[in-house]
């Protein structure tokens, strides 16, 4: 009994254009991830900011006065918040019993289920 021998062929060694392509497509990746993270960090929240103080100023509110998009509620109203949204969803459902009802068939044959004619005879004799 010999033994055999086996080897594994290294893989092939990259080109430059292929590592050209790979960097190029992760930086574009990171790249529109930062954008989005800027875009909602920063622009959105400008806008909102711009959008509250001219509809305070339309109403006669001094716009210093006004909260801005920036402010963080505290971690009560947050609970206050995640409680009631809580407890409305889990009130949407109805309460069961628990019981099962099995009610049986007065015919208990059906050929949908029978192995006879689900199985196909590939050997005929």
């Amino acid at each position: 009994m010999t033994s055999q021998l086996f080897i594994y062929a290294s893989a092939p060694e990259l080109d430059p254009i292929t590592w050209t392509i790979v960097v190029v497509g992760i930086g574009i990746v990171f790249l529109s991830l930062l954008l989005v993270y800027l875009f909602f960090r920063y622009v959105l929240t400008f806008i909102l900011n711009f959008r509250l103080r001219s509809f305070a100023r339309k109403k006669g509110i001094d716009p210093a006065e006004i909260h801005t998009a920036k402010t963080i509620q505290s971690g009560e109203v947050n609970a206050a918040i995640a409680m009631a949204l809580y407890s409305y969803f889990n009130e949407l459902h109805d309460v069961e019993s628990g019981v099962i009802t099995i009610k049986r068939v007065s015919r208990n044959y059906s050929p949908w289920s029978s192995k006879l004619y689900n199985m196909k005879n590939s050997i005929r004799s």
